[in-house]
């Protein structure tokens, strides 16, 4: 993975890019920064928002959780310096170094760590939030919600923002930073597979799964569905996935200590 260290890099046009269009942004608070298909599609992501304060919207989604709460690729953190400043137990998973440094300094606990890592709590979290994209991790949704299900206590709480759109896509993308004219550049080092889900596909793939849905609502243009696991067996094996989280790079399993006991 990339490091803060690393050195800028400036292309012919005179645009600066980095090894890391991720880091870069979380440190400047602000994009542009965008997942680009091979076709050449961009969808860009809210860097802005993402850096901010938890808004209206987020502090709905929170009013929401129950108990303790692991947040999937929690991004800078606003969402667990929130649950933190309620004094309430949360947990921040993501393989972005950057990240988790953020939320630390926002006062919020955070693991440099895939979701398909071994985690502390595992099947005793009460609630667990997918939420500024995070649905599309790994690009095999059911694998995730299998892997949630192992995560949550029985009848635990998912919290998962949803396309838009009627959408159920699984695509090939490179993160990347700075564009120009057409074409972007500070792209992340390989293809990763990515997903994007419209509450509709969500919900096809979590009943057969056993997640019960349990409310849908929309707020501020972005979507939402709130479902709740069943009982999952403990002596099944993890789903083996080559998943990443909000950096979009796969990292090696880190070997730090978990920062909330189980």
């Amino acid at each position: 993975m990339s490091t803060a260290h690393e050195v800028m890099k400036r292309d012919t046009s005179g645009h600066s890019w980095s090894a890391d269009p991720y880091a870069d942004a979380l440190r400047a608070g602000s994009g542009p920064l965008f997942l680009r298909r091979d076709d050449g599609w961009l969808l860009p992501l809210d860097v802005e928002r993402w850096c901010a304060r938890a808004d209206a919207v987020d502090l709905c989604i929170l009013d929401r959780c129950e108990g303790a709460v692991l947040d999937v690729g929690c991004g800078p953190g606003r969402l667990v310096a929130e649950l933190a400043a309620r004094g309430r137990r949360a947990l921040g998973i993501d393989v972005s170094e950057a990240a988790v440094g953020h939320t630390a300094r926002l006062g919020g606990q955070a693991l440099l760590r895939s979701v398909f890592e071994p985690l502390p709590g595992e099947g005793r979290w009460d609630s667990a939030l997918l939420v500024d994209g995070n649905l599309g991790i790994g690009g095999d949704p059911c694998a995730l919600l299998e892997r949630l299900a192992r995560l949550l206590v029985t009848g635990g709480l998912l919290i998962a923002e949803t396309a838009p759109v009627d959408i159920d896509e699984r695509v090939s993308v490179h993160l990347v930073g700075v564009t120009s004219g057409t074409s972007a550049l500070g792209a992340a080092d390989a293809p990763f597979p990515w997903a994007r889900l419209g509450s509709p596909a969500l919900l096809r793939y979590a009943r057969p799964l056993g997640w019960l849905p349990v409310d849908q609502w929309s707020a501020g243009g972005r979507c939402f569905v709130a479902l709740r696991s069943r009982s999952i067996s403990s002596s099944a094996e993890p789903p083996k996935s080559t998943a990443v989280i909000s950096s979009q790079r796969a990292r090696k399993p880190s070997a730090g200590s978990p920062v909330v006991d189980g």
